[in-house]
């Protein structure tokens, strides 16, 4: 059915949009999301690791999660990619890709980034080499398997999210209710918290031809009929405490080509990007100008120096708290 929908709305400029609307909805699984970027550094797959989510002590180097491997977190397997060696005193940096993306098209800027730090990408259940969800999905449910993540790549210690996307709302969700775990967040080109009303807003009943179709579409995967199941409903943005925050918005306004509504799906994509500025008093808004949605692929400088300056001030805010602690 929905590359049905797909083919149904096959102009260049609509096409291009629904890569969007998919791949900020969690993964539609329309053709063109998993195309809509490339990677020539994919992750190679190893071997299963037996390693739990109930482990959170860190231990040597040597006992570090390293390369592409299989975890179990509450009896599902979820495949978790790391590289880069741990930096004194820097958070473990965690990638989240889109809903439609797994963890082989963050391997470029993953492998850049581990040249200063560790850094960790995986995939939700329903998501690349990971198990299919057992059931349906909440923002709660995913985020107790980042948890379990979480605890497997880093230990005790503090992380910084970085998630494009879909995933950069997870990233956003989950930090308010982890403040001791994270430290940091970049959020590229991350889906708007009200989501589901800026499209039917930007989309009206009143709506004819193929945008319509784009509108339903897109809401019934927020609905949970993406591969993930994922159910992701409106809501306020709640503080993650003072961590440093910065949000990328994409330059290039390609949603603007979509017949009529475009302008205001842009307008609207502007909105949401600054709701995210809520996040934390020393949150940062930007815009990669030379990007489409696909920040990390379109300008990976720019998404790599903003992950960096993130995570130095991270470090930087655990040093200070670490001391303050002492005294």
């Amino acid at each position: 059915m929905e590359d049905i929908v797909f083919r149904s709305i096959r102009s260049n400029a609509t096409a291009t949009a629904l890569v969007w609307l998919c791949c900020t909805a969690a993964g539609a699984g329309l053709a063109g999301c998993a195309d809509s970027s490339d990677s020539s550094d994919a992750a190679d797959p190893g071997a299963s690791d037996d390693g739990t989510a109930a482990a959170r002590e860190r231990g040597s180097d040597e006992d570090l999660l390293t390369g592409t491997k299989k975890v179990e977190i509450d009896g599902q397997s979820v495949n978790v990619s790391c590289s880069g060696a741990p930096a004194d005193g820097r958070p473990v940096v965690v990638l989240l890709s889109g809903g439609s993306d797994d963890l082989t098209k963050l391997a470029g800027i993953q492998q850049t980034l581990s040249a200063k730090d560790r850094v960790c990408s995986y995939d939700r259940l329903g998501q690349g080499a990971s198990d299919k969800p057992a059931g349906p999905q909440t923002i709660e449910s995913t985020g107790k398997v980042l948890t379990g993540v979480l605890d497997r790549v880093a230990g005790e210690g503090p992380v910084v999210l970085a998630g494009h996307s879909l995933g950069g709302l997870i990233s956003a969700r989950y930090a308010p209710d982890h403040r001791d775990r994270v430290g940091g967040l970049v959020l590229m080109d991350a889906t708007s918290p009200t989501q589901n009303a800026d499209l039917a807003r930007g989309i009206p009943d009143s709506a004819t031809g193929p945008a319509v179709e784009l509108r339903e579409q897109t809401l019934a995967v927020l609905g949970g009929q993406g591969p993930e199941k994922l159910t992701v409903t409106d809501g306020e943005v709640r503080s993650a405490g003072d961590i440093p925050v910065e949000v990328i918005r994409h330059g290039k306004e390609y949603l603007a080509a979509v017949p009529e509504y475009g302008p205001g799906l842009e307008r609207a994509w502007l909105g949401g990007q600054r709701k995210w500025l809520a996040l934390s008093e020393r949150s940062r808004l930007s815009t990669a100008e030379n990007s489409e949605h696909y920040i990390y692929a379109d300008e990976p400088e720019v998404a790599v120096e903003a992950i960096r300056r993130v995570t130095s001030q991270a470090a930087k805010g655990a040093a200070a708290q670490g001391a303050e602690a002492e005294g």
